[in-house]
């Protein structure tokens, strides 16, 4: 119990020392990164050094398997070289069973990536989302609630919220629709009701719409104006509606499933959501099938020119495996292999082929 503990030890110091640096090392670079993008603009060093730490967690959370195998490499070549692993196995102790501590910790770690560092990731993407827009001086935003879908829009100009009861799958077709304009200052300008509105290019077309003058007029509704068709100016494009609801990432884990729910009531396809929460479950399995192949590679005794060798299959094999995830969750947004398999199978087949290795190797 002592060793595994030793080992669970060791193996945690080197995954936070491994994620340190990385993490310095995309600070520094999506530091000149933002400086770049905001040399325009009036934002100041505090504000760019706060997009950046804002940016950084969805980077590392996106490296995680990388950070695992690195760490596991790290860890099993350092044992390796004070000969601790030979001591292991004289002690009686396979080193299957040495390797079991590891394994929980990275299960552990895991875990605690999807229950606690994913909505933080979700919530800090929202944020940087919201401060880039605001020093751009523009932002568009769309969110799918219990009462309809909702969808902002704006420039300096002012802002229009809009609200639906449901929509098309992309977003461009609108029914049941309310416009709310407001000026720059935040008051409310005007309010159009329509039974359907549809995005072309630069505007809504409004359908059997009735709009209220909200300023300069005593009584809204004597001033109210009934139309068949009127449009309504808009910057935009069916590809902003898409991503500003449809990337899962924005969307903590916890509140992923009510939101697929009202994604489907809506009228839209909740396939990429689906996929990636079913993707998001599956991260703990498959840090522990990056530990496997990192050991698979590295656990054995190395002896001469072998090391580099050894550490650059171990690091190719994971990202051919990371790949093949990354491909068959593709896969599975685009309706060609069913969520399940799309998201569970790349890990456990790591997992089976790691094993494959590590059992030839130790046992012959």
């Amino acid at each position: 119990m002592i060793l595994h503990r030793y080992f669970a030890w060791r193996f945690l110091m080197t995954f936070l020392g491994v994620a340190a640096v990385f993490f310095m090392i995309m600070l520094f670079i999506d530091l000149v990164d933002q400086l770049r993008r905001f040399a325009s603009t009036e934002a100041t060093f505090v504000d760019i050094l706060v997009l950046s730490l804002l940016n950084i967690p969805q980077g590392i959370y996106a490296i995680l398997p990388l950070i695992m195998i690195l760490a596991t490499i790290a860890l099993f070549l350092s044992l390796s070289r004070s000969s601790e692993m030979v001591v292991t196995r004289a002690a009686g102790r396979s080193a299957l069973k040495a390797l079991l501590a590891p394994l929980a910790v990275a299960l552990m770690i895991g875990l605690l990536a999807v229950a606690i560092l994913n909505p933080i990731v979700a919530g800090t993407s929202k944020e940087f989302e919201a401060r880039s827009d605001a020093l751009r001086g523009n932002s568009s935003v769309l969110s799918i609630g219990s009462s309809g879908l909702w969808l902002r829009q704006g420039n300096t100009e002012g802002q229009t919220v809009i609200r639906a009861q449901s929509a098309n799958l992309d977003g461009t077709k609108l029914t049941d629709v309310t416009f709310l304009t407001f000026e720059p200052d935040g008051g409310p300008r005007q309010r159009v009701n329509a039974a359907e509105a549809e995005l072309v290019t630069g505007a809504w077309v409004l359908r059997d719409a009735k709009s209220w003058q909200l300023i300069g007029v005593a009584t809204p509704e004597a001033a109210a104006v009934v139309q068949a068709e009127m449009s309504i100016p808009s910057s935009l494009t069916p590809d902003q509606i898409r991503d500003s609801f449809g990337t899962p990432s924005s969307i903590p884990i916890w509140e992923l499933p009510a939101f697929i729910d009202r994604l489907k009531t809506a009228g839209f396809s909740a396939q990429r959501h689906q996929v990636w929460f079913h993707t998001e479950l599956a991260m703990p399995v498959f840090l522990v099938s990056m530990v496997m192949i990192g050991a698979s590679f590295t656990l054995r005794h190395q002896r001469g020119g072998r090391t580099g060798m050894m550490v650059m299959f171990a690091i190719l094999l994971a990202f051919v495996i990371y790949f093949i995830r990354n491909f068959a969750q593709v896969l599975g947004e685009n309706g060609q292999l069913p969520v399940l398999l799309a998201a569970w199978a790349p890990p456990f087949a790591a997992i089976g082929l790691s094993m494959g290795f590590l059992l030839h190797n130790e046992d012959g």
